[in-house]
């Protein structure tokens, strides 16, 4: 193939890419951040102290994120049809990509806020603050480089993610490398793959950094 053929694939796969990746990001950052403000929540001497509840999130949470991504896409096509109305293609994968990395970022979360100062917290208990303002206004505000830097990381486990989801028909570069790269043994479009996915790693990460940084200057 010549790189005039290539160039259209590649930019094609790129934003299929994009698509699923920022999609299904902007989905288990949400849900995510749910589940990780609930686990802290809920954990004893919490805010909202319920045991029983408090295992039973960090029991689904822990199924989440011992599966590989492979075999959870798999065991999820029942319930992605039935969400997407089909279990193949790129908005088909936002279902399992989300359900994924849901559960990774909630733990992130979980993390980055146990590492608000309990001073900051007790002192705005003491000044009258409500559970909703402690949670909205101390906990998510003094979290916010962690959490920021949290999804940054789940960003990048996503592109992973949408890679492999490639090798079972949702498209984007996973499914340029392998159906070209790989089975018609096309070095160049393999090579252009790694770079463009390199590229975009980078390029996550260094806006992450750098809202990080300017978040912790605050």
């Amino acid at each position: 193939m010549t790189w005039d053929e290539i160039w259209p694939l590649l930019r094609t796969a790129t934003g299929e890419t994009l698509y699923m990746t920022g999609a299904s990001a902007a989905l288990a950052g949400v849900l995510g951040l749910l589940l990780g403000v609930l686990l802290v929540l809920s954990d004893r001497g919490g805010l909202l102290p319920a045991p029983a509840l408090n295992k039973g999130l960090g029991f689904v949470v822990n199924i989440g994120r011992s599966l590989p991504y492979l075999i959870l896409m798999v065991a999820l096509i029942p319930f992605t049809r039935f969400v997407a109305g089909s279990s193949y293609g790129n908005t088909a994968m936002i279902v399992p990509l989300t359900v994924g990395a849901a559960p990774f970022y909630a733990r992130l979360v979980e993390t980055a806020l146990r590492e608000v100062d309990p001073g900051v917290v007790a002192a705005a208990r003491a000044m009258g603050a409500s559970r909703r303002e402690l949670v909205v206004k101390v906990l998510l505000r003094e979290a916010r480089p962690g959490l920021v830097a949290g999804l940054t990381v789940t960003v990048i486990a996503l592109l992973g993610y949408t890679a492999m989801a490639g090798t079972v028909g949702a498209g984007g570069l996973g499914y340029l490398a392998i159906s070209y790269g790989y089975e018609r043994f096309e070095t160049k479009v393999m090579v252009a793959t790694v770079v463009v996915l390199i590229v975009l790693v980078q390029l996550v990460q260094m806006v992450g950094d750098l809202v990080t940084r300017r978040l912790t200057h605050k």
